[in-house]
């Protein structure tokens, strides 16, 4: 899964074989969710709710990125890294 962010603990990644909708998956400690980059939203699974918080607002401020790794990671290319939340 390669890895395109990491910050104040969290590891944002995306798998290339993954299905719609467009996501990313975020990991906490033990805790993991997949969310959904329009919106952004929570697709599955579940984070606490500062690690949440944090993830919601580095996604919506990167959100154009998320796509445009969304659509390397269809055609299997490498993905670029997105800045991290400060």
């Amino acid at each position: 899964m390669p890895e395109v962010s990491r910050f104040f603990g969290i590891v944002i990644a995306m798998f290339y074989e993954d299905p719609w909708p467009p996501h990313f998956h975020a990991r906490y400690e033990r805790a993991q969710a997949i969310i959904g980059i329009e919106g952004p939203e929570v697709l599955e699974g579940r984070l606490p709710p500062r690690a949440l918080g944090l993830v919601m607002e580095w996604a919506a401020a990167h959100q154009g990125e998320l796509r445009e790794d969304w659509e390397l990671a269809r055609r299997h290319a490498p993905l670029k890294k997105i800045a991290p939340l400060e």
